[in-house]
């Protein structure tokens, strides 16, 4: 562990933040836009190549529980530091790419990078930037937006500069070398200090108890059409007539709006607090966007979804606290919703790539996204009492401290 430092590397330590969030989406987006040419190179089934979507997904899942276990002992820098090199690595094998299976095999290397990382970056928030933690995690969304915005806009662009798709997708190893960079220096610039000892008892996982499955489902749910829609935009709008260059801008489109999301929520929050409002408003908002897919006006479908995709994402991360009575409580809460509900998430690009090798058209798989959606809304109804219990609770309890959390 490193003691904070001193004011004058603040501004070393918000860009070393950045660009880690920069780092956690472009090995993923990247490959959306130029789906229809690796399919087609390597003779990949549309399962198959949801895989390049689900295994980095999975890996978010399996490996939540275990970075925090791993932060713990060789401390949160080091494991964000490697994770850098880590997604780099794989991004960079990209370019020698000739075979599905060493797609695939790259696409778990920089997913173990990205679920390492993922998780830590709230906790290096609250140790580094304890009195300014709102603008930060205004700066970790925005990396990780831009992130997803840059690699799905000029990945295409950039296959058509090079005529090759393994150097568009590998270029994007560019962003780990500079976070690994700035991440180095930053580890130079530190000086070791004392360990950390916990701030209060870990609360258990809480697999036994039904409203934290309940949570857990609808935050798989959401993550299911979140990551389907960041996979097969692209493809879906160009077996829609549109061509690839219009479908990339679309997914463009959705990955921008995501970035407001949630600075819009909480001010609508503080003026009609009820998460069910903005839960079900969220909901039919995406519902409508999907079916706007159909009609002639795909950017306005793409920023339809776009908005209530990261809302509900916003709302997802919140609902673990309003459920939880302390902030260890809610740690734990949210450790397990986002690692099991990773795990539901990962199922939707490859159940999509399922349904367009056995169906054909695209149009049933946005029909799964639409009853996805609807089951969302029902999930919700249960889901958000919860935060009247939490109320409840904490008028026989001293206030809990707020814990941020992130995507």
């Amino acid at each position: 562990m490193y003691r904070s430092p001193k004011p004058t590397h603040g501004g070393l330590m918000t860009a070393a933040l950045f660009l880690a969030a920069l780092n956690l989406r472009p090995a993923i987006s990247s490959v959306s836009p130029l789906l229809a040419l690796i399919r087609d190179d390597l003779g990949m089934s549309s399962a198959a190549a949801s895989l390049l979507t689900s295994i980095p997904v999975l890996c978010m899942g399996l490996l939540s529980p275990v970075s925090a276990k791993l932060a713990g002992r060789v401390g949160t820098e080091r494991v964000i530091r490697w994770s850098l090199v880590l997604i780099g690595f794989g991004t960079i094998l990209r370019l020698f790419v000739h075979s599905a299976g060493v797609l695939l095999l790259t696409a778990l290397i920089a997913g173990l990078g990205i679920a390492a990382m993922g998780p830590l970056l709230s906790g290096f928030i609250k140790q580094h930037f304890p009195s300014s933690v709102p603008a930060m995690i205004a700066v970790y969304s925005a990396g990780l937006s831009l992130g997803a915005a840059l690699a799905s806009s000029l990945s295409l662009p950039l296959q058509a500069d090079s005529q090759s798709w393994q150097a568009a997708l590998a270029v994007w190893s560019a962003l780990g070398a500079a976070g690994a960079a700035v991440w180095w220096t930053l580890h130079r610039g530190s000086r070791p200090g004392p360990r950390k000892v916990s701030e209060g008892p870990v609360s258990s996982l809480p697999w036994r108890n039904p409203k934290a499955w309940l949570l857990t489902l609808h935050f798989g749910l959401m993550a299911a059409c979140f990551y389907s829609l960041l996979a097969w935009l692209p493809p879906v709008m160009q077996s829609l007539g549109y061509t690839s260059s219009e479908a990339a801008v679309m997914l463009t489109i959705f990955a921008i709006t995501q970035i407001p999301a949630g600075t819009i929520l909480q001010r609508l929050l503080r003026r009609y607090p009820s998460r069910l409002l903005w839960l079900w408003v969220s909901s039919v908002t995406q519902l409508a966007g999907l079916i706007l897919l159909f009609s002639p006006l795909p950017w306005l479908a793409a920023a339809v979804i776009g908005l209530a995709s990261g809302t509900l994402f916003a709302l997802g991360l919140l609902l673990p606290m309003d459920a939880a009575a302390t902030s260890h409580e809610a740690a734990s809460w949210a450790a397990m919703t986002q690692s099991a509900g990773y795990l539901i998430g990962a199922a939707g690009p490859f159940l999509i790539g399922l349904i367009h090798d056995a169906a054909g058209p695209f149009s049933f798989a946005i029909y799964g996204l639409m009853g996805v959606t609807v089951a969302l809304i029902v999930v919700q109804w249960f889901v958000a009492p919860f935060q009247a219990q939490k109320r409840a609770a904490s008028k026989a309890a001293p206030p809990a401290k707020r814990v941020d959390l992130s995507e």
